[in-house]
Parts: structure tokens; sequence; C-alpha cells
């Protein structure tokens, strides 16, 4: 609690805030492998903090599908948990497309403000029953939490309104997307690996991971074509 009241002091926009979010979800809850946190807005959801590109990818998988364990937290306001993803019925393909990736189970937070869900707290785990009830309780208090962060942080940041957080969330996704790519084509890596490498680069730079993103895009843009 003392270290999420620190990211909303410390941290300078929405976009951090969500990621340290994430991130400290991970460290808390110890049996989740990648934590990715969704916002919903008129009708569309977004990841607008993940604390690695594999959270990122487990939930856009979810939204190109159109189903999957956030999107009913999201609908129907209360937690939602894949025990073995392995033995699910629920939800399409999703568990055969997140059990590809190595995940086994997720547990599913919504996140409420005013009786409504307006985002979700996904946890992803590499084993099945992965989440003991401690867990189920810690990520219930991350939650609350972060929406009381989440709440303030719309007041905090100049007052601008959640969708104009997403529009931003979606343009940096995006960058961050294209950085990634130009990454692995690059060094030859996975995902998950250049992800880690931007991350790298931001902290030793002490640039935002967004800012970092751009300048690579636009340095491969800049190059003359051969």
């Amino acid at each position: 609690m003392s270290e999420l009241a620190g990211l909303l002091l410390s941290t300078q926009t929405f976009e951090d805030l969500v990621q340290g979010v994430a991130e400290l979800s991970v460290r808390t809850v110890g049996s989740a492998t990648t934590c990715g946190i969704t916002l919903a807005q008129d009708g569309r959801v977004i990841t607008v903090g993940s604390s690695d590109s594999l959270a990122s990818q487990l939930d856009e998988q979810q939204y190109e599908h159109q189903t999957g364990p956030c999107l009913e937290a999201l609908k129907i306001g209360e937690v939602v948990e894949a025990l073995d993803l392995a033995e699910e019925t629920r939800w399409g393909v999703y568990p055969a497309v997140a059990m590809s990736y190595g995940i086994r189970s997720v547990l599913s937070t919504p996140l409420i403000v005013n009786d409504e869900s307006v985002g979700v707290l996904n946890l992803y785990a590499r084993t099945a029953f992965a989440f003991s009830d401690v867990d189920r309780q810690l990520a219930l208090l991350l939650a609350g939490q972060a929406t009381i962060a989440i709440t303030a942080a719309l007041r905090h940041y100049d007052e601008i309104t959640l969708s104009d957080h997403l529009r931003t969330a979606l343009s940096s996704r995006s960058v961050i997307d294209q950085a990634i790519g130009i990454l692995m084509g690059q060094q030859r890596c996975g995902p998950e690996e250049a992800f880690a490498l931007l991350r790298a680069a931001s902290q030793q730079r002490n640039i935002k991971l967004r800012e970092v993103a751009a300048n690579l895009v636009t340095t491969i843009q800049r190059r003359p074509h051969r």
C-alpha cells in the first residue's frame, strides 16, 4: 500500500503509474508470472500497463477473440479465475491460445468505481492451480488500491479524462510494439527479450519507455532505403 502511494507521488504520467502498478503486482503475488492492467471506456478495452510484453499479448488475444477471463470479469464485475486452462471449457479458443504462450492459470480481478467495473487487474501464471487464497486476497487488495490510485491520478494529472489517457496509452502501445518488432529483427530474439532491452535502455538513460521506443522507430524510419 505504501509503495502504491509512493507511485502516485513519484510518477509523472498516468502511463508510468499503471506500469508501476503492474510491476508491483507481480512482485507482490509471487506465483504470478506477469500482470496486465486493462481499462475500458465507451465499449473499448486496452491494456494500459503491463509488467512485460507477455501480459500485453495475453490481454490482446482476449480482445481479438472477444472472450476470456479479463473480459468476463469486466462484464460481471466479479473475480474470474481459470484454475487450469488445460481443463477449461469457457472462452472458446482462448485457453489454447494462452497455453501456447506457456500460461496455465489466470486470475482476473475487476477494478470497481461507483459500483461499476472500469477495468481489470490480470495475473497470469505458468502453472495450473497457481493462485492460493492468500494470492487471491492480495489481488483484491492490489485491485482496490490500484483503483484508488487510478481514480486519484485522473484528478492529479491535470484532470485529463480517462478517454484522453486511453488514447495516449493506445498511441504509446502502438509505438512500443513497433519498437519490439524492430529489436526482434535486429537482435534475432523473442518479444520478451526485446521488451527487456527497451526497459533496460529506458532505465539506463532515465527516460520513459515510450520515448525510447519512439526514438528507435524514428531512427529506423529515417534510414535511407536500399
